[in-house]
């Protein structure tokens, strides 16, 4: 999971936490905030009629000890006054109940407040009641308003954290991308800092920056290593070969020294043959070849085939070519003539006898793709992973194998911005697919 997709749930995980418990602690509370509203009102009313009780309306019921009722027209409010048996002292009262009473046929819950006082050597009893039911449609209405405030809330929050953390790790994937992903050659790394006003992305910057260069440094003097060690030693190894050679010119020699100067031949050809692999890998990943040629890609494939004619009739194999197109790249043709010998060279020599080799390729939005198939030996994920290291070599019988053809292979793609891909299966074959995203002439 992305760290911004983990900031935001966090975030917003959070939040939702806060929301909950506030939106919990706003709708428990309603219902409270509600009755000590009623009850407010109630006690205000209740002294109100307490100091009415002189109104000629209400002594005129009291004076003839009977029961005042009033209330109002929707029956949500009522005053309810009656007499009571007499107590000279009242022990302090008025409690809250809430009642279900009857008026005028219309059944309704109540919230009352009952309270007893003495007027004129009597008691009586005051009730003022309030309807709750429109306290009930009160809190429905603000427990949906409360639920839908929390969803919009939570779905703002979500919003909001998402693009936040999106502007604030902006930086972040700048630095990933541009100094990490899209660097092929450290000769090549953009060393310019990516504008950020977050200290520790700086840090990632210039860390990153420095790491790299260092590493500049080392392939720098690796390249000069192999390059320099590889020159100096194909003199000597032109002096013994001729040196060899020139022995073997002596009638003299016996049958085993003969061979054993063979041998020796052999060995230095190997030792030749390898120096010059990694001169060439050199050479290329320091750019040092141009890239004036106009190649086309199948002349190539058909020149390579003429090559290796015999090598695929010693095998008895089917080699078919199904190329469509006729693509051309600008770049080096020798280059490119090594590149798709050493692939075809490798169909043919882990291939099986009486195998097949099929070259194909297609064109699609525009990408020029060839596809180099076998029915060899195959390989393994763990091969495939490291099929391009240098000496890296396929467990089988072949001896004339240096392990550096895919690694020269792989040098001359990415000098020509060239995307190769292995897909293979132990046992069945290896198909190698070469992705040409340069701009393309097809015919």
């Amino acid at each position: 999971m992305k760290l911004q997709v983990k900031l935001a749930l966090y975030n917003t995980l959070t939040k939702v936490a806060i929301i909950l418990f506030t939106g919990l602690f706003i709708l428990l509370s309603i219902e409270k905030i509600s009755y000590n509203h009623i009850e407010l009102r109630l006690q205000n009313d209740k002294r109100e009629i307490l100091r009415s009780l002189s109104s000629k309306e209400i002594s005129g019921y009291l004076s003839t000890q009977k029961i005042y009722t009033d209330y109002n027209i929707l029956k949500e409010e009522f005053i309810s006054i009656k007499p009571v048996k007499y107590e000279p002292v009242l022990a302090p009262n008025g409690g809250f109940t809430t009642e279900r009473r009857e008026i005028d046929r219309n059944m309704q819950d109540y919230r009352v407040l009952s309270h007893r006082f003495n007027l004129k050597n009597h008691t009586y009893m005051l009730e003022v009641g309030v309807a709750i039911e429109s306290v009930e449609e009160l809190k429905s209405i603000i427990k949906k308003f409360t639920i839908v405030v929390l969803i919009i809330a939570l779905v703002l929050t979500l919003l909001s954290d998402l693009v936040f953390t999106k502007f604030l790790l902006a930086p972040f994937y700048q630095i990933i991308d541009r100094k990490l992903i899209k660097v092929n050659d450290p000769m090549n790394f953009d060393y310019g800092k990516i504008k950020t006003t977050t200290q520790d992305f700086e840090l990632l910057d210039d860390s990153i920056s420095s790491l790299m260069k260092k590493i500049s440094n080392l392939f720098i003097l690796e390249k000069q290593f192999i390059a320099n060690v590889s020159h100096e030693l194909l003199t000597p190894i032109s002096i013994i070969s001729s040196r060899l050679e020139n022995i073997l010119l002596h009638e003299e020699l016996s049958e085993g020294s003969e061979n054993k100067m063979h041998a020796s031949l052999k060995t230095l050809n190997r030792l030749k043959s390898i120096i010059n692999s990694l001169l060439l890998i050199s050479k290329v990943e320091n750019n040092q070849y141009d890239k004036a040629d106009m190649v086309m890609i199948a002349a190539i494939v058909m020149e390579i085939r003429e090559e290796l004619e015999d090598r695929i009739e010693e095998k008895e194999l089917k080699f078919t070519n199904n190329l469509k197109y006729i693509y051309t790249i600008q770049g080096n043709r020798p280059l490119m003539h090594t590149l798709l010998f050493n692939i075809i060279n490798n169909s043919i020599k882990y291939n099986n006898p009486g195998g097949s080799i099929t070259i194909s390729d297609e064109l699609k939005d525009g990408i020029y793709t060839i596809i180099i198939a076998d029915t060899g030996a195959g390989m393994e994920k763990k091969q495939i992973e490291s099929a391009f290291n240098r000496f890296e070599k396929l467990d089988t019988d072949e001896k004339e194998s240096y392990g550096l053809g895919l690694a020269i292979v792989k040098s001359i793609t990415t000098f020509h911005g060239i995307k190769i891909k292995i897909n293979s299966v132990k046992g069945e074959g290896t198909s190698v697919m070469l992705i040409f995203n340069t701009p393309i002439q097809v015919q």
